[in-house]
């Protein structure tokens, strides 16, 4: 790795599975099995790694693994996130610093999960690792198989000291995912068990780690908590910059807020009112990042779209550089937003209102009043809409006819375990009200800034021509889309839907 401590770090995906196998068995015949037609010299390493959390491991109940590893070929400072099923992503960096200070590049990334909390040296383990490459007929490597001989102790409250062999099967970049699938069955045909836990930081502290938070029984804790996981899931990604990970945080962040706003009256009306306010604060602290976004790519969409003769003058070059402006100062904002105490304590706040579901009233016919209430607000935001001429009003009107139609679905989903299919149909017809209404939203706010970029234009002595062409024909799509909006509300009356909604 070439990168300094200060710099970004290094990514990877993992893809392995993890086994168990007696001391006294042999490694798996792996040869020949797939693509895989022999099998390379082993090599011996002694990988010493020391692993980083919380005193109470708020990481290791994110699967989130945290180390400083010496020895091997990528020793280092590793961070690995959860992806999926025999997926990690494993960010690096070289060693540097003091050894036992995190570094702040890394220790950022997991903020939303240590809320402040000082990251200690949480478990010392010492590997003796044999690794075997898995080769094809060309000699390309497909797989590498690792022994393991693995001496642990673990800190905390309790001390705990364990030593086990594992074995692990790691696919190479590139690599076919279904040769793992080959390679596991041959594997298990040779005694090897497969691993319960997802890392072996879990296997040592399974006994100091509190247990991983299951179904509550409440319908709206449950729904909370899947909400929260998102935000911090993402939370990673915007700090990351990774694709879609600023729109997926907006997202849950705004079904949270739906939520408590649609269910506040099963819950404590002050809390769910100041958790309502804290997450429009943070959804509007995003906003300008994933606005920039969508606007940029549809202008761009739209300017290759049109007719050759119509593109006159610089325009890709005004708007690449007005919205990597905007992005740039977007992002910043976004960024200063997820480091500031203010977000720090709504997830905690979050996080408080998650462990109390007994304090939730969320019985089946409370749950179904909210959502009849949130039906009913939008077919009066749409009468209202109704009564207003075409213009500026109307435009504002029809954007609050898409933010009820957002929670009334967000509602219907939250419910959805016990309302089994009997919603299916009336939110299928919501959600194409919001897109549709969503799209409408785009090309109005769309509008404003296409005149700004005219008078940029014609201030720089640029020729503004093609951003007049696209204002004209943002005018015709948005009456196209109010049209579809009309067709699709009277879909939703004629669909079929329990009588408590109604």
């Amino acid at each position: 790795m070439t990168k300094t401590q200060g710099g970004a770090p290094v990514a990877e995906t993992e893809i392995e599975r993890k086994y168990d196998l007696a001391a006294d068995r042999p490694i798996p015949p792996l040869v020949p099995i797939g693509p895989v037609t022999n099998q390379a010299e082993p090599k011996v390493d002694v990988l010493d790694a020391t692993y980083y959390d919380t005193s109470d491991f708020r990481l290791a109940q994110a699967g989130i693994t945290l180390r400083r590893r010496l020895g091997g070929s990528d020793e280092g400072w590793h961070l690995k996130l959860p992806v999926g099923d025999d997926r990690r992503e494993e960010l690096r960096l070289p060693l540097a610093g003091k050894p036992d200070k995190v570094p702040g590049a890394l220790a950022k990334l997991v903020r939303a999960h240590t809320l402040g909390a000082k990251l200690v040296q949480a478990a010392h383990l010492r590997t003796e690792r044999t690794s075997y490459a898995l080769l094809d007929a060309g000699g390309r490597e497909v797989a590498t198989l690792t022994d393991d001989v693995v001496t642990g102790e673990a800190g905390g409250e309790k001390a705990h000291l364990d030593r086990w062999r594992e074995i692990e099967i790691e696919l190479s970049p590139g690599a076919d995912p279904e040769v793992l699938d080959s390679l596991d069955h041959a594997v298990l045909e040779a005694g090897a068990e497969r691993s319960r836990w997802p890392s072996k930081l879990r296997r040592l502290t399974d006994e100091l780690v509190p247990s991983a938070r299951g179904k509550s029984g409440s319908v709206l804790a449950d729904y909370f908590a899947a909400q929260l996981d998102a935000l911090r899931r993402n939370d990673i990604g915007v700090r990351r910059d990774a694709e879609d990970a600023v729109h997926q945080m907006r997202v849950a962040s705004r079904r949270l807020r739906s939520a408590l706003r649609t269910f506040r009256r099963s819950l404590d009306p002050d809390v769910a009112d100041g958790l309502a306010a804290e997450l429009r604060w943070l959804g509007g602290e995003l906003g300008p990042a994933r606005d920039t976004e969508v606007m940029s790519a549809r202008l761009h969409d739209e300017v290759k779209a049109l007719p050759v003769e119509l593109v006159l003058g610089n325009v890709e070059q005004l708007m690449t550089r007005h919205f990597a402006r905007e992005a740039e100062e977007a992002k910043a904002r976004a960024i200063r937003a997820l480091d500031s105490k203010r977000y720090t304590e709504l997830l905690r706040a979050l996080e408080k209102l998650v462990r109390k579901p007994r304090k939730i009233k969320d019985g089946k016919k409370e749950l179904r009043k909210a959502v009849a209430r949130s039906s009913r607000k939008l077919g009066k935001a749409v009468a209202a809409a109704r009564e207003l001429e075409p213009g500026a009003e109307q435009d504002a009107a029809l954007h609050e006819v898409r933010k009820k139609a957002k929670r009334a679905r967000y509602a219907a989903d939250t419910i959805r375990p016990v309302s089994g299919r009997k919603l299916r149909k009336w939110r299928k017809n919501v959600k194409a009200v919001q897109s549709t209404l969503g799209t409408h939203h785009d090309i109005v706010v769309t509008r404003d800034v296409l005149r700004l970029l005219g008078l940029r234009a014609y201030a720089e002595n640029e020729n503004a021509f093609t951003f007049g062409v696209l204002h004209g024909r943002s005018i015709a799509a948005a009456e196209s889309a109010h049209r579809r909006f009309t067709g699709e509300w009277q879909d939703l009356g004629k669909c079929s839907r329990p009588k408590w909604l109604k």
